[in-house]
């Protein structure tokens, strides 16, 4: 069974578009630093002091082969889109000049009429 159809079942199709904003995110609550995720990474990341620290694999080497996941005893990693990645997250409404503080004064004017 590949590695994808595992994460996918039988959607294997989709997981390209699924990984396209994801990455090794561990659940550092689970992690007993055995290192067997950064032995067997094939580009050498220290995946192991990632999951120690509860942060997502942001490392320009890896390749998201999925190897480190495989091979983790404790189901500690997984590939998902980080809640704090502002770049893959929904967009949300808002106004796009409400930085600028003339625009908020011009705005409270016309409220008020004057």
């Amino acid at each position: 069974m590949s590695f994808l159809r595992k994460l996918f079942g039988d959607n294997e199709e989709e997981a390209p578009a699924a990984l396209a904003g994801a990455c090794v995110t561990p659940d550092a609550t689970h992690c007993v630093q055995c290192g067997i995720c950064s032995y067997n990474c094939p580009v050498g990341i220290d995946v192991r002091a990632y999951a120690f620290r509860g942060l997502p694999v942001k490392d320009s080497a890896c390749i998201a082969c999925g190897i480190c996941i495989e091979r983790c005893p404790r189901n500690t990693l997984q590939f998902a889109v980080p809640e704090d990645d502002w770049f893959f997250q929904p967009a949300r409404e808002q106004d796009p000049f409400e930085h600028v503080e003339a625009y908020g004064l011009l705005k409270a004017l016309v409220k008020t009429g004057a």
